[in-house]
Parts: structure tokens; C-alpha cells; sequence
């Protein structure tokens, strides 16, 4: 029988490593995470984000329901969202709390009511580690998707039973634009306060805000 699969993403890390990396955003979603589960059985994929304000950012905040509404609408997707924290908006950027949790949390649940056989976790932060250590030790396969050397989020290598590196040829036919070395083309210019923090174990890591888009289901992974 196939191994069955849960994938767990961290799309902010998805879309600020796209975007350091390879300098384009524009991924078919869909088609990456068949890429990583290969020739077995998907069975579900968690997309988490956090939720603009409605209030401080009105305009985003529809740009943003469009781009959930199309995360949606991929087959075997959840939507799972955290929240943005407004302190002395718009003098001081919102942090983003609760996604990492959420994660966690799901990835944890899914595995101890033995819904997946592997787990595949796209994410670089460390403080999944324990979480990653508790799925295993509930007896599961877990494999991290990483950007970047051997010498980033060592932490999260060491504690994966497989790492999965997110290159050039992992990505090939996964992009929504023609070529695999072009740039996607945003489609809002940023604005200085769409700089946010996020609220992870203390770390205040600093990453852009922009809009959000998506076509037919090939999700312009604008992070919120």
C-alpha cells in the first residue's frame, strides 16, 4: 500500500525563501507539493497565514480574501489562519501570532490519530523541532523541505528523517509563468508600514508584506 501523505506549510517561509532564493513568487502550489509526494498517496494539505486586519488595511484585506479563497479551492487544501497583531498602528508593523502553534498543533493531532504515514513539513524555522521530534516518536516519517546549504536551520536537518531541498530541480514545471529562470512579476508595489514582524520564540524577523493573488488555482503565493 502507497504511504499516505500530509503536507504542512508555513507559507510565509514559503514565500520570503521563494523570493530570496529564486527572486519570483508565482508557484503553482499544486504541482510543488505533487513534486515532494512523488508516486504516493496525498492526502491533505495545510497552508497556514495570518488574517490582515480588516479595519487597519481594508484594501489588503480583500486582496487577501481572494488569495484564500483561491488556497481553497485546491483539491485536499485547508486554510488554516493566525492573526496579525495591531500595536500603534501604522507608526509600528503587526506581528503575526498564532500560525506556528496551528501548525504544530495540526501536524501533531494528524499523526497521533494516525491519519498520515509521512509527514512533509515545508518551514525553516527551528522551533518546530520539537514537534517534529513528537512525530516521529509517535512512530511517523517526517521530511523537511528546505531552501538554502547544508548549513541553514541545522537544527531541523538533524531532526528530519529526510530533508527535501527546494532547487532548481525540485521546482522545474512547477512555476505558473513560462521558464524556470524568470522573474514573477508582483502586482502591487510595497508600502514602507507592509514591514511586519513575526512572533516566533522571541526572534523578530523582519520579512515584507505585499499583496495577494492567484489565478485558476495557481496561487501567487503574496504572503499577507
Amino acid at each position: 500500500m502507497s504511504e499516505r501523505v500530509m503536507i504542512f506549510i508555513d507559507g510565509s517561509n514559503l514565500y520570503h525563501s521563494l523570493k530570496k532564493h529564486f527572486g519570483r513568487t508565482d508557484l503553482d502550489m499544486g504541482k510543488f507539493c505533487q513534486h515532494m509526494v512523488a508516486r504516493r498517496t496525498l492526502t491533505r494539505i495545510y497552508y497556514y497565514n495570518a488574517r490582515v486586519g480588516i479595519k487597519e488595511e481594508p484594501e489588503r484585506y480583500k486582496h487577501q480574501q481572494a488569495f484564500f479563497n483561491s488556497v481553497n479551492a485546491i483539491p485536499y487544501t485547508e486554510l488554516r489562519l493566525g492573526r496579525l497583531v495591531y500595536n500603534n498602528w501604522p507608526s509600528t508593523p503587526p506581528y503575526e501570532k498564532g500560525t506556528d502553534v496551528q501548525l504544530a498543533t495540526d501536524m501533531l493531532t494528524h499523526a497521533f490519530k494516525n491519519n498520515y504515514d509521512v509527514a512533509i513539513l515545508v518551514a525553516g524555522d527551528n522551533d518546530y523541532v520539537g514537534a517534529v521530534q513528537a512525530v516521529k516518536d509517535n512512530g511517523k516519517h517526517i521530511e523537511i523541505a528546505l531552501f538554502g546549504q547544508e548549513g541553514t536551520s541545522r537544527q531541523l536537518r538533524s531532526a528530519a528523517d529526510k530533508v527535501i531541498p527546494i532547487n532548481r530541480s525540485l521546482l522545474k514545471g512547477c512555476w505558473k509563468q513560462s521558464g524556470d529562470g524568470g522573474r514573477g512579476r508582483m502586482p502591487h508595489e510595497l508600502h514602507p508600514n507592509h514591514q511586519i514582524h513575526q512572533n516566533r520564540a522571541n526572534q523578530n524577523n523582519q520579512y515584507e508584506q505585499p499583496d495577494q493573488f492567484s489565478e485558476n488555482n495557481q496561487v501567487l503565493l503574496e504572503q499577507e
